[in-house]
């Protein structure tokens, strides 16, 4: 019986041998022939088609000689989560190994419980060491995770595409098992991953150039998300932690989404989880502590019953946050006031919007708008009482502007380098669920929108590429072992 490597070497000496014989035929038919785009579309899409035949095949090979022919050189008994497996003499086929060139047939050797009337009576270990997931292997599965979590993604688009880049007819259940498996896997290494992301950006914002110190800001909202089975909406919730540098730039944000959620309880230990994890282990110098909001209820009470009385997980003292309301809503409220006040397209009217959007901006803005706007509701510019509707726009405008004056202080806010809009989170609010959760006529059960979130904001956090890895190594913890395997690791954690 030949080595593995020489196996494997007159296994790939035939199959190159064969497939470059097609090669050389497709390139000498281009060559010789008539060269025109229609052409030279037809030859590329053969060479592409050609490399991906040729990696399948290859992955065929490789994998199918990975196992002994001969059942003597494989290991008679196996333990595998606490059970002992005994081997059976024949390598058994499974028909269908999805891979990135397409899918392929793997013989393997199975492994029959000892006591058949367990739940999992035959495993097969190469399988296992393999890490095919849902007859996947790691590079595909790691495909499909990703093309679920991406914008505009769907079922149908998910496996049109798996068809027409890696020639894998799937169904929709399995794909959605997959989804799941990585889902809940993934899900468990997101919290230490988005941290150690957050500690690189303020490493980088630490080093950066700039006259102010670097700021952590975090941000929360709530977004519609309409249900499944009656067909209402929902509010769900999307938080979001920037890091700005020392000159205000932003560095990178980490996200965060929940389903709709009575109270919102995921999301607000999840956050508060996150920053203290992030201020507990942050060595450099403190960073300033902003929360930027639209002020809405839920956000609102998230400051006055977590941040405002936070502590630093280190030290013990109380954590100075600067609340800021968001400028774009804060406009909003002027341009309400101005339609109340002039009437609706009214040239003085928008005129007096945009110049008092300037004044928000400078020393005690808020206090000047309001000044001016409580003046021209004493003496309307057209010299007429306004209506009722209008002076009950125009009081709803004038209060909130008037009851977060302290939270609207922009002028000092830019001074330090601190965000004054919540364009993160807003954006977050389309990125994370908009672009993939709210396409049309899209409905949702929670513990599905759980799933394709928890997908997401790894992607969009930034940290897809090792929470997969990590992902990988924990599905090495249940490898089957040889029983004198299985004894030496058992002393050694005895030790």
């Amino acid at each position: 019986m030949l080595p593995l490597a020489e196996r494997i070497r007159e296994e790939i000496d035939q199959l190159f041998e064969q497939r470059r014989l097609l090669v050389e035929e497709m390139v000498l038919k281009f060559v010789l022939g008539e060269i025109t785009p229609e052409a030279m579309f037809d030859f590329e899409r053969q060479i592409a088609l050609e490399v991906r035949e040729l990696a399948r095949q290859l992955m065929e090979r490789v994998l199918n000689v990975l196992e002994a022919d001969d059942p003597s050189a494989m290991p008679h008994d196996l333990r595998y989560r606490g059970t002992g497996f005994r081997r059976l003499n024949r390598k058994t086929r499974k028909a269908v190994v999805a891979t990135l060139f397409g899918t392929i047939v793997l013989w393997r050797y199975g492994y029959r419980d000892w006591q058949r009337d367990s739940g999992e009576s035959v495993v097969f270990p190469l399988e296992i060491q393999l890490g095919l997931l849902e007859g996947a292997t790691p590079a595909l599965a790691e495909a499909v995770g990703r093309y679920m979590a991406e914008a505009g993604a769907t079922q149908q688009a998910v496996l049109s595409r798996l068809r027409a880049e890696h020639g894998v007819h799937w169904g929709v259940e399995r794909l959605r098992d997959l989804t799941r498996r990585l889902a809940d896997s993934m899900r468990e290494q997101t919290p230490e991953l988005q941290v150690a992301r957050l500690l690189e950006m303020l490493e980088k914002a630490a080093a950066s150039r700039g006259s102010r110190r670097p700021v952590l800001c975090v941000g929360r909202d709530g977004v519609t998300l309409r249900e499944y089975r009656y067909r209402f909406f929902e509010h769900a919730s999307v938080g979001t932690i920037t890091v700005y540098d020392r000159s205000g730039k932003r560095l990178g944000t980490v996200y965060l989404g929940f389903a709709p959620e009575l109270g919102q309880g995921q999301m607000t230990q999840r956050l508060t989880w996150l920053v203290r994890e992030v201020l507990r282990r942050w060595q450099g110098p403190a960073p300033r502590l902003a929360y930027v909001t639209d002020a809405g209820d839920a956000e609102t009470k998230y400051y006055y019953q977590v941040l405002r009385n936070m502590r630093h997980p280190r030290t013990g003292e109380r954590l100075s946050w600067q609340r800021i309301v968001d400028f774009y809503h804060a406009a909003e409220r002027v341009w309400t006031m101005a339609e109340s006040l002039f009437g609706k397209e009214s040239p003085a009217g928008r005129s007096w919007a945009r110049r008092m959007c300037r004044v928000l901006k400078r020393p005690n803005g808020p206090s000047r708008v309001l000044h001016s706007a409580a003046a021209l509701r004493a003496a309307p510019p057209s010299g007429k009482r306004i209506s009722k509707t209008r002076a009950a726009d125009f009081r709803r405008a004038y209060n909130y502007i008037r009851k977060r004056t302290r939270f609207m202080q922009y002028h000092e806010y830019r001074k330090l380098h601190l965000p004054i809009g919540s364009g993160v989170t807003e954006a977050a609010c389309k990125t994370v669920f908009a672009q993939r959760l709210k396409l049309s006529g899209m409905r949702w059960g929670k513990a599905g929108a759980q799933l394709i979130l928890d997908l997401r904001i790894v992607l969009l956090s930034g940290i897809w590429e090792r929470a997969y890895r990590e992902h990988l190594r924990s599905q090495r913890v249940e490898e089957p072992r040889t029983y004198e395997e299985s004894t030496d690791n058992n002393r050694s954690l005895a030790a």
